[in-house]
């Protein structure tokens, strides 16, 4: 585990040292090819490095850190777009975090005469979320905490357990894990930088239609980058042939697919076997049947919505159905359960070992101070 934390900072100190290279250029090379061309060692490097960490809490985190979010919001810098470009420019401690985390500005009222604050959210390119619920209750994350603890708890008896079962609860688990993670680093960020991290998660159990799912309730950082990285080219280049009317169905295609080949990339660097492109397959069809949604409701021009009774239970089924056989299989090709209990083991060792030193090291001072 020491070795494994050792490459784990040398890894970040590359990647910020690499990040303050692309700051700096940018104040001398204009956007468009030629700064794109600059910044392409640095897009390809970030997809090198996690290939030294073999954990999964440490190593799949940095890959969607730095090879998914970094270098998609590095493309778009080298085009002048983006959250990285705005003027004025970032400074570098807010081009470093807005690099690799999906950041906002935590608004405060100024006081009268004061100095205007650095814009730094990015308006050509909003986040496609609606949801207002940034900020939740202790009890809503006291519920999950108790729920998380008991599915560790469940995974006791899964040999008495069938085995789709185990895959439901496996999804639960990542979805409880993935936003109580996101929780500690948001509190984190905001209490250091006085930033605060977009909302990753809006109760996606509640969603009523599949576009509701995927654009305003699940994974939220994922949507916000995929739209001007994929989404918003598609669709221009697709309102030429089709009309802007169905242009948005090839882009939401496309934008599934990238979404699975990149979740493909973070599979790879967690488990280092060679892919199946089931995950691709799994955004693929979740893609295609958002595009058809989106089609029916423009067709019937939202004159006709299921209830919301019927509506929940059919979304949530479907993504259930679909991840159980394509999604959660791919999970635990690479025995991602086994890893991960193996590696809290470790941690937890590691964090004794830790304490047990400084105590020592504690004692010691108070000796010779004595």
């Amino acid at each position: 585990m020491e070795g494994e934390i050792r490459n784990f900072i040398a890894v970040w100190i590359t990647a910020l040292l690499s990040l303050c290279y692309c700051h700096t250029i940018s104040k001398f090379i204009p956007r468009g090819a030629t700064r794109f061309c600059t910044i392409l060692p640095i897009i390809l490097l970030f997809l090198y490095l996690p290939l030294h960490l073999t954990t999964i809490h440490l190593g799949s985190t940095t890959a969607f850190f730095i090879t998914w979010l970094a270098n998609f919001k590095l493309l778009l810098f080298a085009f002048g777009k983006g959250p990285l470009s705005s003027n004025p420019p970032l400074s570098l401690p807010y081009f470093l975090l807005f690099s690799c985390l999906p950041i906002k500005v935590q608004h405060h009222q100024a006081p009268p005469n004061s100095p205007k604050p650095q814009v730094i959210q990015n308006q050509k390119y909003p986040s496609p979320q609606t949801s207002q619920n940034s900020h939740k209750s202790p009890a809503n994350y006291g519920t999950k905490i108790v729920l998380l603890a008991m599915l560790i708890q469940a995974y006791r008896y899964k040999e008495s357990i069938h085995p789709k079962v185990i895959m439901v609860l496996y999804g639960l688990h990542i979805y409880i894990n993935l936003e109580l993670l996101l929780v500690i680093v948001a509190a984190a960020v905001r209490t250091s930088a006085q930033l605060e991290l977009e909302p990753q998660f809006d109760e996606p159990y509640l969603a009523t239609s599949l576009q509701d799912f995927w654009g305003k309730r699940w994974n939220l950082m994922v949507s916000s980058i995929l739209h001007p990285t994929v989404y918003v080219p598609v669709r221009s280049i697709s309102a030429r042939v089709i009309g802007r009317k169905w242009a948005p169905l090839p882009a939401t295609i496309a934008a599934f697919f990238v979404s699975g080949l990149m979740h493909e990339l973070i599979f790879y660097y967690a488990g280092r076997l060679r892919p199946t492109l089931e995950v691709t397959c799994f955004f693929l069809i979740h893609g295609v049947c958002l595009a058809a949604e989106i089609a029916v409701k423009r067709a019937l021009n939202g004159k006709f919505r299921l209830p919301r009774v019927v509506a929940g239970p059919a979304v949530i089924g479907f993504v259930v159905v679909t991840g159980v056989w394509l999604f959660i299989p791919a999970f635990l090709r690479f025995e991602a359960d086994v890893m991960v209990k193996r590696e809290t083991a470790a941690y937890v060792e590691f964090a004794k070992e830790v304490v047990r030193v400084a105590n020592v090291r504690f004692r010691s001072f108070n000796v010779v101070s004595a």
